[in-house]
């Protein structure tokens, strides 16, 4: 199968079967209602009765083969000529009734779509045989002046509605390929995306952890026979980043596993919450709302999730975590609230660093990259609140209390 990447003619074809199709149903709508208005107007209905058996069954074959064969229209003189031979049948059973004027127009309609301009010998050829059989119905019938310009009109139907399918299928086929551009230059600014995010992970966990193991194990030969202590301790920070680098490629590939963009949320917030909540053994009430942050978005506020959860692991000592998502008046809150130990929150934060707090500043920087702020609330004995705020239109708005203190990611 080609692509629309790869082959620039598969859009055409792409709007060419969709018009084909429509264009077919047309043509037997209209010909149908001509033909059943026949049956009060004449006295042999078997003709009327064929007419619209014959177009019926000819459109069902032609929608079919359509359905299974879509690149006939790739073949458009395959197309034309037995549609062809189909008009004439229809002639020949209606006699040049209304029915065959009607079938006759929409053949110059599918002419256009399957040909494009170069459908123009074909109108010239539908039109010849359109005015014969008008001048032998005007011939044998002499209706008043007025109809009879009437339908001497009706030969120029089938180039004026060839002309319009030209134009449809051409401005379809252009939408499609305009879509399809943006399609790709999506999936490609998607990819680089994810191909930094990745890069950024594993430059944070694992390419650090093993840069350290790098160097222990570099400074291991040497100091074998000189420092055997030494080489030990080596030795031992050797195994132990080679066990840390595997827990953290471990880590980043749940990560992956649980961040799956085309699922709810909030689904996903909940799904993290009982997972960390069944290895931890610290109960997690969640209070969430369904939203559709941007995939980064929801992305960032994740893994800002789990590094508040880890953190209350670590040190809170907490018997209850309650976890809230919720929209904002202009984005969305992700709030980590803990009844654990807390501790006194420093009016320089930039001192959380220099304690090794690391995993605050951490979630610090991936707000901002997600374009909000992360606030921070806690005091020994009173638990700790870590909230984060994401507007999604531009345009911040404060913290619901004037305790927590915005953390800076500088």
């Amino acid at each position: 199968m080609r692509s629309a990447r790869s082959d620039p003619s598969s859009g055409r074809e792409i709007a060419a079967a969709a018009l084909a199709r429509a264009v077919l149903i047309a043509r037997a709508a209209a010909t149908l209602s001509a033909a059943a208005a026949g049956l009060l107007l004449v006295e042999d209905r078997s003709r009327v009765v064929a007419v619209l058996v014959l177009v019926a069954a000819v459109t069902a074959g032609q929608l079919g083969a359509l359905a299974r064969w879509p690149g006939l229209v790739a073949r458009p003189a395959v197309v034309v000529a037995a549609d062809f031979v189909l008009v004439f049948a229809v002639l020949a059973v209606s006699r040049g009734g209304i029915a065959y004027f009607c079938y006759a127009a929409g053949a110059g309609a599918l002419a256009g779509v399957v040909l494009g301009m170069r459908a123009l010998p074909v109108w010239v050829a539908h039109a010849a045989v359109s005015f014969t059989v008008t001048a032998e119905v005007l011939r044998r019938s002499a209706p008043p002046a007025e109809i009879a310009a009437f339908v001497v009109a009706f030969p120029m139907a089938g180039a004026l509605a060839g002309l319009g399918a030209v134009v449809a299928t051409t401005a379809l086929a252009r939408h499609l390929e305009l879509s399809t551009s943006l399609l790709v230059a999506a999936q490609r600014s998607a990819a680089a995306s994810e191909r930094a995010r990745l890069a950024r992970e594993l430059h944070d966990s694992v390419a650090k952890t093993l840069r350290g193991v790098s160097l222990a194990a570099l400074a291991l030969p040497s100091s074998l026979r000189r420092q055997p202590a030494l080489a030990e301790h080596l030795a031992t920070t050797v195994a132990a980043g080679a066990t840390a680098a595997a827990r953290q490629a471990r880590e980043l590939l749940l990560e992956m596993r649980f961040d799956v963009p085309d699922r709810d949320f909030a689904t996903g917030v909940g799904e993290v919450c009982a997972a960390w909540s069944a290895a931890a053994g610290i109960p997690v009430r969640t209070v969430l709302t369904g939203l559709d942050p941007p995939v980064m978005v929801g992305y960032e506020l994740t893994r800002i999730l789990r590094e508040a959860l880890a953190n209350v692991a670590r040190h809170a000592y907490a018997r209850q975590v309650v976890v809230r998502l919720a929209p904002t008046r202009h984005g969305v809150l992700l709030e980590v609230s803990d009844d654990g130990v807390g501790f006194a929150v420093p009016e320089d934060l930039s001192r959380l660093q220099s304690a090794s707090h690391f995993g605050i500043v951490g979630m610090a920087e991936r707000a901002r990259m997600a374009g909000g702020r992360l606030f921070l609330d806690s005091a020994p004995g009173a638990g700790s609140t870590v909230s984060v705020h994401v507007p999604l239109d531009g345009r911040d708005e404060p913290a619901g209390r004037p305790g927590p203190r915005f953390v800076s990611a500088s």
